[in-house]
């Protein structure tokens, strides 16, 4: 059993709960907080806000995606799939999936595991974009499942419509043992730095991804920016995490450092106050670390 958490904490990880919950979406994360995906509807005011804010944010990232070229057909069919929850649809704006997916290397075909998927937000995009050939081992965390059954039952209901889709609730530690092919990718979204205090062995959740990815594999994390330097001492306060040390953790489980984007970053933010406050919600400064396993 996971150890008895703060009232505090608790009280963050229901807000961020909402932002893993596509049919309740709002906040940016399985945990903004907690998992990728919300629970209080969104206002048009709050999107009309999100997506000025946006615009400046990513405007130069828009212009390099136009020096590279035309999105991959079967990316953008995955994000104007029209299944897709109109909830889901209002976090685009500042998640650009088909920008991170296209980031990861990501190819029809692929079999990805999404960890901590909340209710599906980039489950059902990944679904669509690997299509039949490809497979979505959609995970949540045992302990997440139980606390949060709403999203960890709607994922479930996600992974019933889709054949492609595999519902998995295990310790993220052992995420993969039913698994039984090596996988082209792992994701993990803004959810690094709760694993970081909920006593999750990283150790050996790193090392599972690594035992799971074929050779050449990709590990894709997000998550909010800490000030540099500051360790984990931000995991359980302001949600975010030092770059740096998700960064040395990963490599120590063997993975090779392979690129990172700065499509999610916002220099606005002082990285000092909480991912839930209103004058940052939803558009944190976010690292994109692409991480590979060597071929052998």
């Amino acid at each position: 059993m996971r150890q008895m958490i703060s009232a505090t904490t608790a009280i963050a990880l229901v807000a961020a709960m909402a932002a893993a919950m596509p049919a309740m979406a709002q906040d940016d994360s399985m945990a903004d907080g907690a998992m990728p995906h919300d629970t209080e509807m969104h206002h048009q005011a709050d999107m009309s806000h999100d997506m000025h804010a946006d615009q400046e944010m990513h405007g130069e990232h828009d212009g390099m995606m136009n020096q590279a070229g035309a999105m991959p057909q079967s990316l953008e069919d995955a994000v104007s799939d029209e299944t897709r929850p109109e909830e889901d649809r209002l976090l685009d704006v500042n998640r650009h999936p088909a920008e991170v997916l296209l980031f990861a290397g990501l190819e029809h075909g692929w079999r990805v595991a999404d960890l901590t998927a909340g209710s599906g937000y980039y489950t059902r995009v990944l679904s669509t974009a690997v299509g039949a050939e490809g497979h979505v081992y959609a995970h949540n965390p045992s302990w997440i499942a139980e606390r949060f059954p709403e999203p960890n039952e709607a994922l479930g209901m996600l992974a019933e419509d889709r054949a492609n889709v595999t519902h998995v609730v295990s310790p993220i530690e052992t995420f993969a043992a039913d698994i039984d092919e090596p996988l082209d990718g792992v994701m993990m979204v803004l959810f690094y730095h709760d694993t970081a205090w909920d006593e999750t062995d990283r150790d050996a959740m790193n090392r599972a991804v690594y035992d799971a990815l074929r050779p050449g594999g990709v590990y894709l994390v997000i998550d909010h920016h800490a000030p540099e330097g500051s360790g984990l001492e931000h995991v359980n306060t302001t949600h975010r995490i030092d770059a740096a040390v998700v960064r040395a953790e990963i490599e120590a489980a063997g993975f090779a450092f392979d690129g990172e984007s700065d499509m999610l970053a916002n220099p606005d933010d002082p990285r000092d106050i909480s991912v839930f406050d209103d004058s940052i919600r939803r558009m944190t400064d976010r690292f994109v670390y692409r991480f590979r396993k060597p071929d052998m």
